[in-house]
């Protein structure tokens, strides 16, 4: 793409950072394409042009996929391609050009809707050598160097937008979490310079920064990641109600006070390694009303290795994976707490949050780890072997001894190992794609291929006639008045009473990679209701508490779940649509749950002064976050630009 108009996107992206007024609604929610599916199976849908290292959904109907830079069939710009963008409604793939190499980049999404890609591997050749330059000039591949790359993405459903470079981190990440925080900026944690199987001394980065950074920021160094090598790739992250951070890598835990550049380091984590390459799936469970919103993490699966035993000439295929799981809430205890085992062992498995809050669990090995190698000491290049392919269900609210369960789920028949994906879609079902443990393409005479099938799995509700709420609002934010949402006696399948087990979700899907959604979070909003004498009803909702940090802003998908069965999910701004501290309000208490006699009025204004106060919670606002002005980020955006000689 010619530089003028790569200028232009990045330029249309920074205008987004601008606060913006939402005050439509959107559609009500129609009803899946099929009401036929396959439940509990997989269905093999398409195909997704590259092999899906990486993938995340950008708009109700786009998924967008990055691959490491190999040798696709797939071609752009004279060159393999190695990112594309997924069109849900064909099943059909077009390529995209990422510019550099996205080998083992993070991603995740700011306040405005952008998607951001950080990091990733040098240039490369055929095999994954290192290119003759780094500056994508040499060919078959013409890529340039990805290490301290930062790409942007404004998501759209046709080819009118692409990636744009944003400049440069101040120094090189291969294997960076990314975490979106309370004021929709993200922080970049960890990672390495230059790759290989694990982590070590000579090349490491235990240090955090932020996108977008301040004028003159430069990286923190992280005690936690200092102490953990060299298992300490991508370290579990998540942005806890409190505002800091919990930190989880190699066999270390911690709380990071980004603000106050503190660490405090909390008990080991027991049974296994968790992070990469042992790659557990792990999942912050739902936020709820009933729970307080409070912040629970689940951690399963992985492998006991010993911090001087990760030798990449070990036999890994053959290596037993862990079946424990743990608990923790780190808001409220320092302490892990013991779960249910998982069925069975695996590794490299994707832990996929549904609207119902359960969650399935799926891809990976039931033997070895994450990561390749060319040695006799793998299968077919592969440290993995016997691949998970039964999917599993868990249920984080089941009495403890009955959280698992496979009924009426099948097997997929597509091996799911290193460098797969999987997310939620808006119709309630779950995309999985990925599959690579090569350092480049290999279609033939190995017993793991390359793999760009897509496939769906369908949850056991899929088929039911879905809810159609009314009144969905393009943007939610933060404490204030509740909204009205409509629903009809069929949405409610006839029966009034299930309005008491009618939830209204909001849910982010992540940036899926390396069997970490990095971003997935779900948060049920608080709601009452007014039903009417024929059957339909009026859902009166609050929005999301009045502390930012319980759902950072930016994009997310609204569900409301009757009986079980989710609506179609409505893309949604939660927040106020700009990077930067965001706005809250006291929340406005919510009318008690009634069903109205024959004759009465079931209306009920947002911000109506309540008749009752059942089961409302109020919940105080906390201190606002730092901000960033708009000039600000203009400076932080633009100064990388200027610094590689681009003139405005």
């Amino acid at each position: 793409m010619p530089l003028h108009a790569r200028l232009a996107r990045l330029l249309a992206l920074v205008a987004c950072l601008a606060p913006a007024a939402h005050t439509q609604t959107l559609d009500p929610p129609g009803q899946p394409a099929r009401t036929d599916a396959p439940l509990g199976q997989y269905a093999i849908v398409g195909n997704s042009l590259v092999s899906a290292q990486q993938l995340f959904l950008g708009t109700e109907n786009t998924l967008f996929v990055l691959d490491k830079v190999e040798n696709n069939a797939a071609q752009l710009n004279g060159h393999p391609a190695w990112a594309a963008r997924y069109d849900l409604r064909s099943n059909k793939g077009q390529p995209m050009d990422v510019i550099t190499n996205t080998f083992c980049a993070g991603g995740g999404v700011l306040a405005n809707g952008s998607w951001l890609v950080v990091g990733g591997n040098q240039a490369v050749t055929t095999g994954g050598d290192p290119a003759k330059d780094q500056n994508g000039v040499s060919g078959p591949y013409h890529d340039p160097d990805g290490g301290k790359s930062l790409r942007l993405l404004q998501p759209c459903d046709d080819d009118s937008c692409d990636w744009v470079l944003a400049g440069q981190m101040t120094t090189r990440r291969w294997y960076p979490s990314v975490e979106t925080l309370d004021d929709g900026r993200v922080i970049i944690i960890g990672g390495d310079a230059n790759g290989g199987f694990v982590n070590d001394a000579g090349q490491t980065n235990p240090t955090y920064e932020f996108f977008p950074a301040a004028p003159g920021a430069q990286p923190v160094t992280s005690p936690l990641l200092q102490r953990t090598l060299p298992a300490n790739l991508y370290p579990l992250t998540w942005l806890l109600p409190s505002g800091r951070l919990f930190v989880q890598a190699n066999f270390g835990t911690a709380i990071l006070d980004y603000k106050a550049q503190k660490e405090f380091q909390l008990p080991d984590m027991p049974h296994a390694v968790r992070t990469y390459p042992a790659s557990a799936g792990t999942a912050m469970l739902p936020l709820t009303p009933a729970n307080n919103w409070t912040a629970t993490i689940v951690f399963c699966s992985g492998m006991n290795v010993a911090p001087n035993a990760w030798d990449p000439n070990a036999d890994w295929p053959k290596m037993a994976t862990s079946k424990s799981c743990v608990r923790i809430t780190p808001d409220v205890s320092q302490d892990y707490e013991e779960d249910d085992d998982a069925p069975s062992p695996r590794s490299m498995g994707n832990m996929i949050i549904l609207p119902t809050g359960k969650i399935f669990y799926l891809n990976g090995a039931q033997t070895g780890v994450a990561g390749y190698g060319t040695g006799d000491n793998t299968v077919g290049d592969s440290y993995a072997d016997n691949p998970a392919l039964q999917p599993w269900l868990y249920d984080p609210d089941a009495p403890a001894g009955s959280r698992w369960s496979m009924d009426g789920l099948s097997p997929s028949t597509v091996p799911r190992m290193y460098h797969s994906s999987a997310t939620l879609l808006p119709d309630g079902s779950i995309a999985v794609s990925g599959s690579n443990p090569h350092p480049d393409v290999v279609l033939t005479n190995t017993k793991f291929p390359t793999e760009y099938r897509v496939e769906i799995i369908y949850p056991s509700y899929y088929n039911n006639r879905r809810p159609a709420p009314h009144g969905i609002p393009a943007s939610i934010g933060y404490g204030g008045p509740f909204f009205n949402l409509t629903l009809s006696a069929a949405d409610l399948g006839g029966d009034a009473s299930n309005l008491n087990s009618t939830r209204v979700v909001l849910m982010r899907t992540g940036f899926s990679t390396h069997a970490m959604n990095m971003q997935q979070r779900m948060l049920v909003l608080e709601s009452t209701y007014t039903g009417a004498a024929d059957g339909s009803a009026t859902l009166h909702v609050a929005p999301v508490p009045p502390n930012a940090a319980l759902f950072p802003p930016g994009p997310a998908l609204l569900f409301v779940v009757v009986d079980g069965t989710p609506s179609v999910g409505r893309q949604v701004t939660v927040g106020n649509g700009a990077i930067g501290a965001q706005p809250t309000q006291q929340p406005v208490p919510l009318p008690r749950s009634r069903i109205l006699a024959a004759g009465t009025s079931s209306s009920a204004g947002a911000g109506a002064t309540p008749t009752g106060g059942d089961g409302t919670k109020i919940q105080a606002a906390s201190a606002a976050a730092p901000s960033l002005s708009f000039s600000g980020l203009w400076a932080a955006l633009v100064a990388p630009l200027a610094f590689v000689g681009v003139l405005l």
